[in-house]
């Protein structure tokens, strides 16, 4: 299937009073049209740094795209101006931040703020547009639409505050749809009301999902691939089943075993991931990983491993798929996985 993004040895950097952040150092992704991408990691692996770099949301200082290229429909979005931004942004690709009671405007209705983009992009006449935004309302689930598209956005609650981001953001049908943390601010069950209705939609709309998150119970109910993210970089992708039962990182292998399972019997431990994530004013020349992983050598220290082909979908930078490398087990993580030399 072709793709609607390809994102190719992307490099983003922040300049403060401190010195150079390395935020993001050559991410390498690609999405298919009508798939959801789940991009997982723990805080300040470069996830959100990703998502806004295709949007163009980088603030400039203190940000720069330093290298690398951003391709929609064979269009680099590095390399087009302001304008064509401002034209791409809600009608080709749209984004649900994290915190809807932040990035709302609490001065305009909702129905305006959905009615912003109808204007704009699709050049909808006042009457129509407010129908539009009834209609989005009442698709994302909101009751009484016709009464809700007038009021504030202080007169939702949490979950159709959420709900009214995804309208704004599906409003113009846009092909690729960049979900931000979207159900971190929400209890479990406003969560899966949440995620099953973004299914809905991608399901009615095609749109291509980008999903950020932490939280990997979200990942395995929406998702079709998973992007690992630590230290700046990809260090694992594939299909979810890949990722969830036959993980080849240690990293994932951390993030498996510090998360609860229903299928665990009592007194199971949970293996949280010792140590700190590397510091990325002066990011280390090799795997990332290194410092924080049971299974380092010499050379995970020295030099980033290159990237291995696990299957046509699953791949892996670790030096453990080195032919030469000793053999380990994931197992110690509640992972059972084995690789390496026999």
């Amino acid at each position: 299937m072709k793709n609607v993004l390809e994102i190719n040895n992307l490099h983003v950097s922040f300049q403060t009073y401190a010195g150079e952040v390395h935020a993001v150092r050559g991410v390498d992704l690609h999405l298919e049209k009508g798939e959801t991408l789940a991009i997982v990691g723990e805080s300040g692996s470069g996830k959100s740094v990703t998502a806004q770099s295709v949007m163009r949301l980088i603030p400039s200082p203190p940000g720069k795209i330093k290298q690398g290229e951003i391709l929609f429909e064979e269009k680099d979005l590095t390399k087009v101006s302001q304008r064509d931004m401002f034209r791409l942004r809600g009608s080709e690709i749209g984004m649900i931040f994290q915190d809807p009671m932040t990035s709302l405007n609490p001065t305009m209705t909702v129905g305006k703020q959905i009615m912003e983009g109808l204007k704009w992009h699709q050049k909808m006449n006042l009457s129509d547009a407010k129908k539009r935004a009834v209609e989005m309302l009442r698709l994302v689930g909101i009751p009484l639409p016709e009464k809700r598209v007038n009021q504030y956005p202080h007169q939702f609650s949490g979950g159709m505050r959420q709900r009214a981001m995804i309208a704004i953001a599906l409003a113009c049908n846009p092909k690729i749809l960049i979900a931000d943390e979207p159900t971190t601010a929400l209890d479990v069950t406003i969560q899966a009301q949440i995620l099953e209705l973004m299914k809905e939609l991608q399901h009615k709309t095609e749109t291509a999902i980008i999903l950020i998150t932490h939280d990997l119970g979200v990942v395995a109910e929406s998702a079709e691939r998973v992007a690992v993210m630590y230290g700046g970089k990809v260090v694992e992708t594939g299909r979810v089943e890949e990722i969830f039962n036959r993980s080849r990182h240690p990293y994932t292998w951390g993030l498996m075993g510090s998360m609860p399972r229903l299928d665990w019997q009592q007194d199971v431990e949970l293996h949280p991931i010792p140590g700190s994530p590397p510091d990325l004013f002066d990011p280390p020349k090799g795997c990332p990983f290194a410092d924080r992983c049971p299974h380092a050598m010499h050379i995970c220290h020295e030099e980033m491993p290159e990237e291995t082909e696990v299957s046509d979908s699953h791949r892996v930078s670790c030096w453990l798929e080195h032919p030469q490398a000793p053999s380990v087990s994931g197992e110690n993580n509640n992972v059972k996985v084995h690789i390496g030399s026999k």
